[in-house]
């Protein structure tokens, strides 16, 4: 055998080995849920002062929100990259890989680089004991400062104020929206879910807010005033007056306030993206005038954004006749926009692989799901994923009928077979399903 492919079978060795120590070892939120999340911010800090605190070697953009938060990253990712901007993208969680967390443009963070952070930080790690987000958040920023990023966009795992993440001073915040979801974590109201989001606004540092809600606004408000930070809700800057959306390209029409009028093209398409879009624009004439990006937005900035970012996942129309969807909205209020936009579409029958984890409140969400689906129900592989017999019945109560499977893959295979090529099949339920599936149109090989 030749010495370099020996060396590289080594390397994808010690990069699978370290992966199964970082799962194995430190409690990971997607995977094992709620006991996983940490409540506070001394393990981040106490990693990164002994890294060096790298994350504050770049700029820095912060987002929280129930829904949006990785249209928007990505969208303000693809105007800095087309700007020249050397951009850090971090997000989470991931589909396939662990590595398209941490991102430079839509370059994955190189395998060798997680096997010899892991290694040289080990006795560290060892003495903090850091949850999988925590020691994920300082590996980013680590990474992003070696790398010397011009700025680093950074999504919030989970809530915001006592998020990881949320250790930045960052030149702008940015909460895209509030809705349902890690109530059990968050708080059982909008109200306290936007506390919590609410958390990442700093002292002096603008804000956007991407929509207004009678139960939120006051929150939002109240914490800028408090911080002495400029706040601006996007709504109230772009009205949506005309969309165009096929299944790869959307155009979308906006009137700004002044009562000018332009139109965005973008490759991001699907539900929530006209709303992205307002909150987008509206972060990005703040970062002109911060002079952090040209003044002027121009429409090339976000056409390619999948190409520029890697972005995928979402609305993500993997293959034709039939149209195979695949959108990993897994709360009320993205799987109410999911359904409301399949519904616009027309096909004769509609094919939905789904499949949740254990703790989704189902009772919520399973009247969003049309009666009139051919359903395929499998268990993502994963110790949070729910049992497929179990989300059968489940489904069977709203008289909702289908097939439960052994796997996602199989739960797919069966719904490509049953599926004419005029029909639509969509996966979706949970990121889980969504990454069990993305491998095989994005990697055949695989």
């Amino acid at each position: 055998m030749p010495i370099h492919s020996l060396s590289a079978d080594t390397a994808k060795q010690d990069y699978q080995e370290t992966l199964t120590y970082l799962f194995a070892r430190l409690p990971m939120f997607q995977r094992i849920g709620p006991v996983a999340f940490k409540k506070d911010l001394t393990n981040t800090r106490a990693l990164l002062e002994q890294l060096g605190n790298p994350h504050h070697d770049f700029a820095s953009i912060h987002i929280a929100g129930t829904n949006g938060k990785g249209s928007v990253a990505h969208l303000l990712a693809a105007s800095f990259l087309a700007n020249g901007r050397k951009t850090g993208i971090y997000t989470s969680p991931h589909y396939t890989d662990f590595r398209e967390r941490i991102k430079v443009g839509n370059e994955l963070i190189p395998s060798a680089y997680v096997t010899s952070f892991v290694r040289r930080h080990k006795e560290l790690i060892e003495n903090v004991s850091p949850s999988f987000f925590e020691l994920t958040v300082a590996m980013a920023f680590s990474y992003f400062a070696a790398q010397k990023v011009d700025i680093a966009i950074v999504e919030t795992g989970l809530g915001g104020r006592l998020d990881s993440t949320n250790v930045i001073s960052p030149v702008l915040s940015i909460i895209t929206q509030i809705g349902w979801d890690h109530m059990d974590m968050l708080g059982d109201s909008l109200e306290l879910i936007a506390r919590e989001k609410a958390g990442i606004i700093k002292q002096g540092i603008p804000v956007v807010v991407g929509e207004r809600s009678p139960e939120t606004d006051q929150v939002f408000l109240k914490t800028a005033q408090t911080l002495d930070s400029p706040i601006t809700f996007a709504s109230d800057h772009y009205r949506l007056e005309e969309v165009y959306d096929d299944w790869s390209m959307m155009k979308a029409r906006f009137r700004r306030e002044d009562g000018s009028s332009f139109t965005v093209q973008t490759d991001l398409t699907g539900p929530f993206q006209v709303r992205n879009l307002a909150t987008f624009l509206e972060a990005r004439r703040i970062l002109g005038e911060l002079g952090l990006l040209p003044a002027g937005f121009t429409a090339e900035e976000v056409k390619t954004v999948r190409n520029l970012t890697g972005f995928k996942g979402r609305w993500q129309v993997l293959s034709e006749n039939p149209v195979v969807l695949c959108d990993s909205a897994h709360n009320f209020d993205g799987l109410a926009l999911l359904f409301e936009e399949v519904a616009r579409r027309s096909f004769p029958c509609l094919h939905i692989v789904v499949g949740f984890v254990q703790d989704k409140d189902l009772d919520k969400v399973l009247p969003l799901f049309p009666l009139n689906a051919r359903y395929y129900f499998a268990k993502a592989d994963v110790p949070r994923g729910m049992d497929a017999e179990t989300l059968k019945v489940w489904f069977g109560h709203k008289e909702c009928k289908g097939k439960a499977y052994s796997s996602v893959i199989q739960a797919f295979k069966e719904a490509l077979c049953h599926a004419e090529p005029t029909d639509l099949v969509l996966v979706c339920g949970s990121i889980f399903v969504v990454g069990e599936v993305l491998p095989l149109y994005l990697h055949p090989h695989h």
